[in-house]
Formats: C-alpha cells, structure tokens, sequence
C-alpha cells in the first residue's frame, strides 16, 4: 500500500514538468490537423486574401485523379517488395550474426551504416551510378553484355532502382530489431531443437521465427506509415518522374501546393494520406493483439 502510495506521489510530483510540453504538444498537432481539413475544402493558392469554399470537392477531383491512384499503386508496390525483401535479409544477417562469426561489430557496423547516412548526401552518388554513363552502365560494358539502359528515365526500371535504394538503406534497421528480438530467445529450448535432431534451418523456421512475430508485425506498421510518406528518396533522385512512375503521396502533395499552388488539393490528399497511415497502423496493431 505504501509502494503504491509512493509511486502515485512520484507521478503526481513529475505531471507539472511534462504536462505543459504534452498540451503544447498536442495542441501543435490537432491544430496542424484541423487546420489541413480546414484548406481541404478551400480553393486557395495560399497567397489570395480571399479564400473560396468548395465543400468536398477537391476529395471529388482525387478520386477522379489519375495521378493520385498511381501515387497509392506504386505505394502498394513499394511497400510488399521492400518490406519482404529488406526484413528477409535482417531476419537472415541476424541469425548470421547470432552464431560463431568472426568480426561480428564489424559486420554489424557494415549492415547498419547504411541507415544512418542521410538521403541528401546519398541521393547524387545514386544518380550518378544509374546514368547512362554511370558506374552500372560501365560495369555492364567491360562485361560486354550489351545491356543499354537508362535506368532513372525508364519508367519500367526507375521505381524498381528506388526500391533497392530502400531496401539499402532500411535494410539495418530490420536487422537491429531482429538481432534484438533473437536475443531473447531461451539457449536452452534452442539447445533442446538440436538435441532432438532438429538442423539449423528447422530451428531457424520453427523456433526462432515465430519468436520474432511480434517485431515483424512491428516492422510492418513502420513499413506502411514509411511508404506512406516516402518523399526524400524519390524526389531527391527521379523527383516524381518519369510520367509519374515514381511518384507518392507525398511528391505528389509538395508538387500540388508548393509548385503548383494547389493548396486545397494538396490539404485533401494530406487528409487522405493521414486517414490511410491510421487504418495501416490500426491493422498491424490488431494483428498484433490478434497474435
């Protein structure tokens, strides 16, 4: 009773320090919130005095939008590719990583490096090696295989160089989740596989992997909201192009209010992708609960 008493008086004691960054906190994001529903339903370039009201029409005008379903089409691609491919790779580096290697913190270094480098500096040293005359295209030469591609004008190939451009990147951060998440796992039953004749590769499968479920469907509700709001990769190296074939939610919103000053239009389709990261977290976390 006392313990209670005491943790009760503890929190009540800290509350005046947290609670004035919380209000401001929550009030900064409803606002931004309310505020982006509010232009939504303007006709507004953002400068005009006069702001004309058009209700629920520019929701009307993205869903008649080509474009728009384009941008949720390479969302969906995006996202199962880079999402198996780059947590099949973490899942398998820690395992690796996890039996007798040598170096280990160098290997780790190496998988994990990666996502600590910023996009910004990343994005011209991409741009270089997948142009006509970049590094890729040399390679292909001094092989003589004949192969001529532009890889980031070429609306079949430039969607599927930014994927592996993520899955470069992202893939550390899988491999630290899944390294924790192994860590966990009792020596002892993984002992008691082996002495039962079960290989490492049933062990892997049966005994570890159901393990690492829960940091899986973890990776997976990051993996939505980040495909969600992919802005930095494909618009610091295809801006959107070519013929929209890399273009998401979020380029196609900075094109539409600050190229275009679509600001009303620009406010829906930040509504619609606000509405869609919910329904993406509030999935993988009944997955979750349902597990």
């Amino acid at each position: 009773m006392k313990l209670k008493q005491k943790k009760s008086s503890t929190y009540i004691s800290g509350l005046p320090w947290v609670l004035p960054a919380l209000i401001f906190l929550i009030i900064i994001i409803y606002y931004s919130i309310f505020y982006t529903f509010e232009l939504s339903t303007l006709d507004w370039n953002g400068l005009d005095p006069l702001r004309k009201s058009v209700g629920m029409a520019n929701f009307t005008k993205m869903f008649k939008d080509k474009v728009f379903w384009r941008c949720l089409k390479n969302t969906v691609v995006y996202f199962a590719i880079t999402f198996v491919i780059q947590n099949t790779l973490g899942f398998l580096f820690a395992a690796i990583l996890h039996s007798q290697v040598k170096l280990p913190t160098v290997h780790k270094c190496i998988i994990f490096i990666p996502y600590i480098l910023a996009p910004a500096t990343m994005a011209p040293v991409f741009r270089l090696m997948f142009s006509p005359q970049g590094m890729l295209q040399s390679f292909f030469d001094t092989l003589h295989l004949g192969i001529t591609v532009n890889w980031l004008a070429n609306p079949n190939t430039a969607l599927y160089v930014l994927m592996g451009i993520a899955i470069w990147e992202f893939t550390g951060m899988s491999f630290i989740l899944y390294y924790a998440a192994m860590s966990q796992v009792d020596r002892e039953v993984l002992e008691a596989a082996r002495i039962d004749g079960a290989g490492n590769l049933r062990t892997l499968i049966y005994m570890v992997a159901p393990h690492c479920k829960g940091t899986t469907i973890s990776l997976a509700m990051l993996g939505i909201i980040g495909a969600l709001k992919t802005f930095d990769i494909p618009y610091l190296i295809t801006t959107g192009g070519p013929n929209h074939a890399t273009e998401f939610l979020g380029t196609y919103i900075y094109r539409q209010g600050i190229r275009q000053s679509h600001l009303g239009y620009a406010a829906a389709l930040s509504v619609t992708l606000l509405v869609l990261a919910v329904i993406g977290a509030l999935a993988t976390n009944h997955a979750n609960k349902g597990d």
